[in-house]
């Protein structure tokens, strides 16, 4: 299909992604183009009428009680897009900004908030052509929704901020002009239309998501791994001791382990080696379950939150009402962001004591301290650990949540706030120290195979171990680790580890 349609309804986290990263381009369907016509007939005829409505013919926030004449309503929505044009920081990164723009349209294609037709075709042309505005990352309280950053998107459409084309940083008009899009002239409710809504704290958590998802099955991938360099007891995974708990997340880690594992000689059997492992790989089902079931429950939040109308006042042309509500409050995105963040953080948490116990000669059943056949000359793998511990350090601090907190606005009119923004950006942080610690485990569970003597890879292990070795070697000697800590950094990202295994054994859960 050569483009996705949007109508407010039916837009999939994976949509999504084959947008913001694929460049796939977007159209709106026509049941969309009526509803949103529609909708902006009932608010011409209220700026006609002079009928008193928040936004429209009034002021915003504490100046709500401020009557706005038709004569002024344009200056009214420029004013509010400079005005509010206040994020700070660096800028979002340009598949994040595709995304706030992807699900503002979304929203606006719904029909419940007044906007012209034409001012949605001039978001959607510059999303088609890749002109992406400069969004500060900061300056969000997430309520009323995202106004700071939407505010820096729609500048680019008035012709004003700056914005990135074809890979240049260049004034926004500039930007309009070479993409061949004409600038827009906002007219009564289209300014709040653009930056009423919780786009932005949804377009970082939305990223993120996804990404934790593919994260969760390299983790499983990463667990296995690490078992196979420690003789690893494979009863634990038995699909009989989770079946009695219940556990969906937990009940799919198990299987995974075990299909990963399939055909392996390197792991053991109950009281072969031993009668039990630590908890680190003995409860990786439950630990990796529990994160696997947050980031499920995450990922339905997300897909609601990316169909949903979220301005205010909302405009119900059918029954000619438009009603002030609090549909742009990002609490309902806030809490599962905090939530993601903590179950990245465990990701991390468990993998950290894994690699302890690979470089740890007093746990690691065996092997050399710290992966290295000639310590005290070498130092192998002990600044990899220390590392991987600083990152899950951070991350402790990072996952306390944002939600909690609240600071009043608008002269209190305002009086609470979801700091959802904060939670989304806050997430995204701790996974990408998350996806290092991982990497960190996995190069490091593969030394610990090559010194213990491969016996023979699982069917899933085999996979993930060759390419490693395809990209970083054996340590022999000291050498600069960051290096190797990057090129298996990039093969997680890449996701071509679960890629490569799923081929071979099936979808992992």
């Amino acid at each position: 299909m050569k483009h996705i349609f949007i109508d407010g309804n039916i837009l999939t986290l994976k949509q999504f992604i084959e947008v913001t990263r694929n460049n796939k381009k977007v159209k709106l369907n026509e049941e969309a183009i009526k509803k949103v016509n529609k909708a902006r007939e009932l608010v011409d005829r209220y700026v006609n009428e002079n009928k008193v409505v928040y936004g429209i013919t009034t002021g915003f926030g504490k100046f709500s009680d401020v009557t706005i004449s038709g004569d002024e309503t344009k200056d009214l929505q420029r004013n509010l897009i400079v005005s509010h044009s206040c994020g700070v920081g660096d800028p979002l990164d340009e598949d994040i900004v595709r995304g706030i723009m992807l699900l503002r349209a979304n929203a606006l294609a719904k029909g419940y908030s007044g906007i012209r037709l034409s001012t949605l075709q001039t978001l959607i042309e510059m999303l088609n052509r890749r002109v992406h505005p400069i969004v500060p990352e900061k300056g969000s309280l997430g309520s009323s929704g995202d106004l700071a950053p939407l505010a820096h998107m729609v500048l680019v459409m008035l012709g004003e901020g700056e914005a990135i084309y074809e890979g240049v940083r260049m004034p926004g008009k500039e930007a309009m002009d070479k993409a061949g899009i004409e600038t827009v002239k906002l007219v009564a409710k289209e300014g709040l239309a653009l930056i009423n809504g919780t786009q932005v704290m949804t377009s970082i958590g939305a990223h993120t998501i996804y990404d934790a998802l593919n994260l969760s099955k390299t983790a499983d991938i990463a667990a296995a791994l690490t078992s196979e360099a420690l003789n690893g007891i494979t009863d634990a995974y038995d699909e009989k001791v989770h079946l009695v708990r219940g556990q969906e997340g937990q009940i799919n880690s198990a299987k995974n382990l075990l299909n990963i594992l399939e055909g392996s000689r390197n792991t053991s059997r109950q009281g072969e080696l031993r009668v039990q492992d630590a908890y680190a790989l003995r409860c990786v089902p439950q630990i990796h379950g529990a994160f696997k079931d947050c980031f499920k429950f995450v990922k339905e939040k997300v897909e609601i939150e990316m169909n949903a109308a979220t301005d205010n006042p909302l405009i119900f042309a059918d029954e000619e009402q438009v009603i002030s509500g609090g549909n742009f409050h990002g609490e309902p995105m806030a809490l599962p962001f905090d939530y993601l963040g903590i179950g990245l953080s465990e990701l991390a948490n468990i993998s950290e004591r894994r690699l302890e116990r690979l470089v740890n000669p007093a746990l690691s059943n065996g092997l050399p301290a710290f992966l290295t056949e000639n310590g005290g000359v070498n130092s192998g793998f002990m600044i990899v650990q220390y590392a991987a511990a600083a990152l899950v350090s951070e991350n402790k601090v990072l996952a306390h949540p944002a939600s909690v907190d609240s600071i009043p606005s608008s002269a209190n009119q305002e009086d609470h706030v979801s700091m959802g923004t904060i939670a989304a950006r806050k997430a995204k942080e701790i996974l990408e120290n998350s996806r290092k610690v991982l990497a960190m485990e996995i190069m490091t569970a593969c030394q610990g195979i090559d010194i213990r003597g491969d016996k023979g890879l699982g069917e899933g292990t085999s996979v993930a171990y060759e390419i490693v070795r395809r990209n970083v070697s054996k340590l022999e000697e000291d050498r600069i680790m960051n290096i190797d800590i990057n090129k298996c950094e990039d093969i997680v990202i890449s996701n071509e580890i679960v890629e490569k295994v799923e081929e071979k054994i099936g979808d992992l859960l």
